[in-house]
């Protein structure tokens, strides 16, 4: 199908791009799908009616000026404190607890088949849907072929939208109620499509994976992702802890792992005042600082780390063990505040970390984020010139730090 072609001193009309668009659907979207095994009835009747979605973010119309990079000098930290806003918190508590009660048999049996306590697919459920209740505007055909036509990732995007089309063929939903997140995450769990394939199942037995009006096939196909990223049946996610003063920061991360005995023998107790459990004692942990010594102090295991798989963020798989333990024990916020560590700007931390790798510290990647890596070396670092280490980027260090 021949391509209009615009001229470059011309801007070209959303009509104009319409047109490019179909074309590409037969020209260079078939033949990737035909060799991906899509038939030509489904592609043709799912294509038919797709259409661009010029509300996205991060798109690039062909002949259009490409969006604009975001500065790097703004600031980019604030306090985590709001992310656990706590009346959110009690309130998703609140529902999780009830939902518990509601689908405790399937919870039961998903627990047994998967090994993933209930409250923690509670707790994902109600941070990524609030629980099935938040609403899916998007009809993930739509967005998958806008952003693989013309967002800034298309190759990513091509192979999501093809997947999409599997999940048609093998008839467990209609393309009409795909529907999903702007950035193309399906259903309740959002999944992306090659998430969906590879993750979700039919737990209720009707011969379909809904993961959009199916509660069970919800739960099980989370705990079905969490098992096969692998969760490990019977340990907890993680603990606040206190670390003592001559305990250092500096000793964070999944490569620091050891066991929990090791860490309790430090000094290092739980922030409730409990013992930790017997059964974990002699398992790996892992120090966690997320806002150095400045916040709330964890001990995680594991599981922590197969939570971000879910989205690799700590401070999202803190939220998750903190709901779910707030759904299975009715616990409340960590004990710890968040400080006020919400002032550096993203190319201050950039170059505090130029400074650390020239001095010969391993921070990961060099990208103006303090990650663990970042947190650990400049702890190392403070420990060196004899201050007292924080493990995390401040005002204060700016000068030192040369």
């Amino acid at each position: 199908m021949a391509v209009s072609v615009v001229p470059a001193h011309a801007e070209p009309s959303k009509a104009q791009v319409e047109s490019q668009f179909r074309g590409w659907i037969s020209r260079d979207l078939w033949p990737q799908a035909q060799k991906a095994g899509i038939s030509k009835v489904v592609f043709d009747k799912t294509m038919a009616r797709a259409k661009l979605n010029w509300s996205l973010p991060d798109l690039m119309p062909p002949g259009f000026p490409p969006p604009k990079q975001r500065p790097q000098s703004q600031a980019e930290f604030s306090s985590p404190g709001p992310y656990f806003n706590e009346s959110r918190m009690q309130a998703l508590a609140a529902s999780g607890r009830a939902l518990a009660e509601q689908y405790s048999g399937a919870l039961k049996k998903i627990e047994a088949k998967y090994g993933v306590p209930g409250p923690i697919l509670l707790a994902i459920w109600g941070r990524e849907t609030g629980y099935g209740r938040a609403k899916l505007p998007y009809e993930a055909v739509d967005v998958l072929a806008t952003s693989a036509f013309m967002s800034t990732r298309k190759d990513l995007f091509t192979r999501e939208l093809i997947d999409a089309l599997h999940i048609i063929e093998s008839r467990d939903v209609d393309e009409g109620a795909m529907l999903g997140s702007s950035a193309g995450a399906l259903g309740q769990p959002q999944f992306m499509p090659s998430s969906f394939l590879k993750y979700a199942v039919d737990a209720d037995g009707d011969g379909h994976r809904n993961i959009w009006t199916s509660v069970p096939d919800s739960l099980a196909s989370m705990a079905n992702f969490m098992a096969q990223k692998g969760w490990q049946r019977g340990r907890d996610w993680g603990f606040e802890v206190t670390i003592p003063k001559g305990v250092s920061c500096a000793q964070e991360g999944p490569d620091l792992a050891k066991p929990i005995s090791a860490w309790a023998a430090t000094g290092i107790q739980r922030a409730s005042g409990k013992a930790f459990p017997e059964s974990e004692m002699k398992a790996s942990g892992m120090m966690l600082v997320p806002a150095g010594t400045h916040g709330p102090e964890f001990l995680v295991t594991p599981n922590f780390y197969v939570i971000k798989e879910y989205n690799n963020s700590d401070l999202y798989a803190l939220f998750i063990g903190n709901l779910a333990d707030r759904i299975a024990y009715g616990s409340g916020a960590f004990s710890a505040p968040w400080g006020n560590v919400g002032h550096m700007l993203r190319s201050d931390v950039l170059t505090m970390q130029k400074t650390l790798v020239a001095k010969g510290y391993d921070v990961g990647k060099a990208d103006g984020l303090a990650g663990y890596k970042t947190r650990r070396s400049l702890g190392q670092w403070q420990q060196k010139a004899g201050l007292t280490p924080t493990c995390y980027p401040d005002e204060g260090l700016k000068a030192k730090l040369r």
